[in-house]
């Protein structure tokens, strides 16, 4: 259970870096300071995630589903960005993808 805790908290780093790239890359050079720190954290959770026992295809996917997602709907919020059919329906692909991942590797 701990090794999922740091998984969240890994996407949760990487999400905040990815949306403080965009506001940085938009002349707010204040938030490279938020990239930097928050990637390096993502990092480290991912690898603590992985040290408790999380299998990395597991864990990889996850991590890459969930930021997909809530770097999208984020981005709609914070930034304007479209997030339409098709894109929610690529994002639905995506996490069943992962869970489907996630399921076999369990058996």
């Amino acid at each position: 259970m701990r090794g999922y805790l740091f998984l969240a908290l890994a996407v949760v780093c990487e999400v905040g870096a990815t949306l403080a790239l965009r506001a940085a890359t938009r002349g707010r050079r204040r938030w490279y300071g938020v990239v930097v720190t928050g990637y390096l954290a993502a990092f480290t959770c991912l690898s603590l995630a992985l040290s408790s026992g999380i299998g990395l295809g597991v864990a990889y996917g996850v991590w890459a589903a969930a930021g997909v997602a809530l770097t999208a709907v984020f981005s709609r919020v914070l930034f304007g960005e479209a997030l339409n059919r098709t894109t929610v329906l690529g994002i639905c692909l995506i996490i069943a993808g992962v869970l489907l991942v996630e399921l076999g590797a369990g058996g």
